[in-house]
């Protein structure tokens, strides 16, 4: 029989003490520097960067302030990612000078709050007489979902019920505006955000009105009439954004995943972050209210995201119109959009897949999107940000070729639309939310992270810890402390990428393949003080290939060691890295990085190069040529999250293979 967990929850960050040194690398950065350079950036006050005006925003809507309204019609979101990221900081480490700051300005925002509780500055500031007018094009409901996420975030962590008053009475006004009676609007949002939300708001406050708010918008969504047209009517035929021709947002139904219900939906379609932003809202929905087919429907559009229109790095989105995927493999290198926030909404589903279905696959994902985009997605130094990660660079083709208009060669200090940064450090300050999936006879360890756990099952502590150098290594131990003999289970995640997991308990042999459920290594016993599990997952380098439907990749394979995809550098290769083959038969050879890639580890091989030397006098087409000439070469691959720390230059994931005696 397949394991069937009882119900999971996410563990409280202050129950989690990371040790990881890689990882509290990271969470330094966010506390030190990214968060700070964050609150420069909203204030205007970073220098060389594309202005936010975010809190001048709030300033002018509380009346604090003259002036108008600056920035995308979806600014106030920055400032509720930056005030959710700082609630977990101060889960962790209490700062009195940062949570001050954090208290002055979440009650600028509720000098922005109106007398019915509706809060947006935008609207308030600009089109005070158009709210709820444009659910389709924007964002009302989607900045109210990430400011409900700071709320519930902040209470959490510092006991403070400000912000989450704040933030119950907007979701109450939203609960009076939205819904089936004649006198409600019959609406949901265009960009999705307010499901997952309100679910988060629902556990804290045991409020009823949120869940059925989000089933609500959730079953409405994609129905006939459909709501898009009819408020698109109403209003005059006026649209906010014509990227695309007049009312394209309107018009495009699947680019907000509106097309279908969800019931019927069969693919992953449409704006990348606003799809795992909705199906992370349907699985925590699906599991709370034990919903079979929405968790049904969750399960088909994760395998078919997963399976046909995600890349190696665990990134979505293919295409640069609409930030969308596209359809089932096609998965483009150079020009894939491949968002930072669409990794992190994988990760948020993924999460929320974990705590209803204890499936190592979806823990996988998680990491894989970690690992390589998500850590990508911020350059070492916590100051500058990709928004696209691409997974082939051609810097001096970017600069002439409008297809990659989209495309960065380096990271960005701040943009216009700035949802990335703020959300990759709510993610990284989040971090213990992943590691583990707490179940009530025991706990799921999906990420091997070095850390510290202290709960309870059934009433009696227990306590787990982590060690390791992981993911340069592949030696993890894991500690048990409890009160006196403790029947509970712990499940260890076996990675899809380890073939040859091995591991004891208390220095006895255990057999993974024996013991595993579901990509998890179970063991239901009594468990004592002092008790040892010893995990060895060899990490040999791979040569993974691709799908033969993907025709991209089409006699090219990539190079993966543990969770971490590598990538070739101009820094390291010279440039016409398309040039570059490798082997079937070359070995690797573990370096360790400097300058600024010091503590990563790097690989080596002995490869191949096409046409050596200067060609430039070569014409461009050449009738029945010989085959060309090749010189050995050194290649040295860098973990892709870390391409771009060392100036402009090419960069490619996937190499072309050499077979064996050619």
């Amino acid at each position: 029989m397949p394991y069937s967990p009882p119900e999971m929850a996410e563990v409280p960050l202050q129950q989690i003490a990371i040790t990881d040194a890689f990882w509290l690398e990271y969470q330094r950065l966010v506390k030190e520097v990214v968060v700070p350079y964050q609150w420069l950036a909203l204030n205007d006050q970073v220098a060389d960067a594309e202005p936010s005006h975010a809190i001048e925003n709030f300033r002018i809507a509380a009346g604090q302030a003259d002036g108008e309204f600056y920035g995308m019609v979806f600014q106030d979101s920055d400032v509720a990612k930056w005030l959710e990221a700082v609630a977990y900081l101060l889960a962790k480490s209490p700062d009195a000078e940062l949570e001050s700051t954090a208290d002055r300005l979440i009650e600028l925002v509720g000098a922005v709050q109106q007398a019915d509780g509706y809060l947006n500055t935008y609207f308030t500031v600009r089109e005070p007489q158009q709210r709820w007018t444009n659910l389709a094009e924007c964002h009302e409901l989607y900045c109210a979902g990430h400011l409900i996420e700071a709320g519930v975030a902040y209470y959490q962590a510092t006991g403070k019920k400000r912000l989450l008053q704040i933030v119950s009475k907007l979701a109450d006004h939203i609960s009076d505006v939205f819904g089936p009676d004649e006198h409600q609007l019959h609406g949901y949002p265009g960009h999705p955000e307010i499901e997952l939300a309100l679910m988060r708001l629902y556990e804290v406050t045991s409020e009823a009105r949120y869940l059925l708010l989000t089933r609500y918008f959730v079953e409405q969504r994609g129905s006939s009439p459909h709501f898009y047209d009819i408020e698109y009517e109403k209003r005059g035929k006026t649209s906010h954004w014509h990227t695309y021709g007049p009312a394209w947002m309107v018009k495009d139904k699947a680019y907000s995943q509106a097309h279908l219900p969800i019931a019927l939906q069969t693919s992953a379609i449409g704006h990348a972050v606003r799809f795992v932003y909705l199906y992370a809202g349907v699985a925590h929905l699906a599991r709370l209210s034990q919903d079979q087919e929405k968790r049904e429907v969750c399960r088909r559009l994760w395998d078919n995201m997963t399976q046909r229109q995600m890349y190696i790095t665990g990134a979505i989105g293919s295409q640069s119109s609409g930030e969308a995927f596209s359809c089932d493999y096609d998965l483009p290198n150079d020009t894939a959009y491949t968002e930072t926030c669409a990794s992190i909404g994988l990760m948020m589903f993924a999460n929320r897949m974990l705590q209803m279905d204890a499936d190592s696959r979806y823990a996988d994902v998680m990491e894989r999107a970690l690992y390589n985009t998500v850590l990508a997605g911020m350059a070492l130094d916590g100051k500058h940000f990709f928004y696209v990660n691409p997974l082939e660079v051609h810097p001096q083709s970017i600069k002439f070729n409008h297809i990659y208009d989209h495309v960065k060669p380096v990271r960005q200090r701040w943009f216009g639309c700035a949802c990335c940064p703020p959300n990759i450090a709510r993610l990284l300050a989040s971090l213990g939310h992943y590691i583990y999936t707490q179940r009530p006879d025991g706990m799921d360890i999906n990420l091997y992270v070095a850390s510290e756990i202290v709960t309870a099952v059934d009433g009696k502590r227990w306590q787990v810890t982590q060690r390791g150098n992981y993911p340069w290594q592949d030696q993890l131990t894991i500690d048990i402390d409890c009160d006196g003999p403790l029947p509970a289970t712990l499940g260890l995640r076996l990675p899809d990428w380890c073939a040859q997991p091995q591991a004891t308990l208390n220095g006895q042999p255990l057999d993974p393949a024996a013991l595993s459920q579901r990509g998890y290594l179970r063991l239901n016993r009594r468990w004592q003080a002092g008790d040892r599990i010893e995990l060895q997952l060899p990490m040999p380098v791979t040569r993974v290939s691709a799908h033969p439907r993907v025709r991209h990749l089409a006699g090219k394979v990539a190079i993966q060691r543990g969770p971490l995809v590598y990538c070739l550098e101009q820094a390291d290769n010279g440039s016409e890295l398309h040039n570059l083959q490798l082997p079937d038969d070359a070995s690797f050879t573990l370096i360790a990085g400097r300058g600024v890639l010091a503590g990563k580890t790097l690989l080596q091989a002995a490869g191949t190069r096409y046409a050596p030397g200067d060609h430039g006098g070569q014409p461009l087409y050449r009738f029945d040529a010989p085959a060309p000439v090749s010189s050995r070469q050194k290649l040295t691959f860098v973990p892709y999250f870390s391409w771009a720390n060392r100036g402009e230059g090419e960069m490619r994931v996937w190499i072309d293979r050499r077979p064996s005696g050619n």
